[in-house]
């Protein structure tokens, strides 16, 4: 009797978050191809061809030439920027808006303090200046704490219509570990918002093509930050993404070995049931069913950009993975979650498993943000720690046994 009562009032809690935002539009379904042009030679597509039949046999040829697509070239003009943190909300909510003017007016009076922020040009263009910048606030360790061992670093994905002070307390958490961290925009978000935008719509959206496109340079942005990484003498690599910073993050690490510590913070298999079934994506859904497509179109049109495609390449490589999930997610429904952990179970991944007795946006809640939040920094501190200790394990035996244990499996 009360797991209902608890279910029914959670799932009331939930649905209130996800309707207070009035500001979310449904447009028109676009098929998007300009935004992939890149990509269509060689894909077998046929002028006979519905624009829905051409869509599902590009994504089958992206995935097919996936190291071309998520492939780059490495940024040459990374540099260090330092200016006054603004908010850049994603409502319109009175509150949100009084704490953005606060924010612009301690600027304004120099009250403000200046933050670091990683800055370069990103290796995918789209029409959007101010998208091509990528932008990562800068958390370095201590200098105290990182005497002695590897350097590492953790790169921080929030979620979908994140601003941009989200997951800061968790890259000053990791500082506490001699891990530094950038915490990284995505596209479309905060500073890289197109200003005609009050959300960060265009990163998931009804046009198709533009929607992938936004994956593809989000994982080539992660990569990127890590060739910077390395040019500053770190060693080792994580990745932290949550809910659509997860599907990034995964994919990323799919395609990048350095990553060996992986946080996944809402995950699903399939980004096509995610746009279906989620609370948060109805007005993208609204778009797709005034064209008669239905759940299954809509994942095979985004299956360039579904973990699902790259479950195999993932657990070919040695990692340490944290899957954090929610009971009463209307977002990433449960179902879709156990999917990865079964898929993981399959593939003798190396994992861990954490349920929050929450949904997707009352995870941001008390007490639910600190429960998440102690999984994830007690998870990233041990598999940090882990890396060092094999690190200085190898590093004591001879070169013979060294080789022989890099190559293992």
């Amino acid at each position: 009797m009360l797991k209902k009562l608890y279910a029914k009032w959670m799932y009331a809690w939930e649905t209130a978050l996800t309707t207070r935002d009035t500001n979310r539009v449904v447009r028109p379904l676009e098929w998007g191809e300009d935004w992939l042009a890149d990509f269509v030679d060689g894909a077998g597509l046929s002028d006979s061809d519905s624009e829905f039949e051409w869509m599902v046999r590009l994504n089958e040829s992206l995935v097919a030439r996936a190291d071309d697509f998520f492939g780059y070239e490495v940024p040459t003009d990374f540099r260090l920027e330092k200016r006054h943190p603004q908010l850049f909300p994603t409502n319109v909510r009175p509150e949100t808006l009084e704490q953005a003017a606060e924010w612009r007016r301690l600027e304004e009076s120099g009250e403000g303090v200046k933050a670091e922020f990683l800055r370069f040009t990103s290796p995918v263009s789209t029409r959007y200046p101010e998208n091509d910048v990528v932008n990562a606030r800068w958390y370095p360790a201590p200098a105290e704490k990182q005497v002695g061992r590897p350097k590492q670093a953790i790169i921080v994905m929030p979620q979908w219509n994140a601003d941009a002070f989200s997951h800061n307390a968790l890259c000053t958490l990791f500082n506490r570990f001699g891990i530094s961290a950038l915490r990284l925009s995505k596209p479309y978000h905060d500073i890289r918002r197109p200003a005609e935008l009050e959300r960060s719509d265009y990163a998931v959206s009804s046009n198709i093509g533009r929607t992938i496109s936004a994956c593809r340079q989000a994982v080539v942005d992660i990569r990127s930050c890590i060739d910077w990484l390395e040019q500053q003498g770190y060693e080792h690599f994580g990745v932290l993404g949550t809910s659509l910073g997860s599907c990034y993050a995964f994919i990323a690490a799919a395609f990048d070995p350095r990553l060996r510590v992986c946080a996944f913070n809402h995950a699903s298999t399939q980004f096509g049931d995610v746009v279906w079934t989620g609370q948060s994506t109805r007005h993208i859904r609204a778009s797709f069913e005034q064209e008669d497509l239905t759940q299954q179109d809509v994942r095979k049109i985004f299956a360039a950009i579904s973990p699902m495609s790259y479950m195999d390449r993932f657990a070919a490589q040695r990692k340490q993975v944290l899957v954090v999930h929610a009971t009463y997610d209307l977002t990433f429904i449960r179902e879709f979650s156990l999917d990865v952990l079964k898929n993981f179970d399959r593939l003798k991944v190396d994992y861990v498993s954490k349920v929050l007795p929450c949904g997707h946006y009352t995870t941001g809640e008390t007490p639910y943000k600190y429960m998440d939040g102690w999984f994830l920094g007690s998870f990233v501190y041990h598999a940090f720690k882990n890396l060092r200790e094999q690190t200085s394990k190898l590093a004591s035996q001879p070169a013979s046994e060294t080789a022989s244990a890099g190559t293992s499996r």
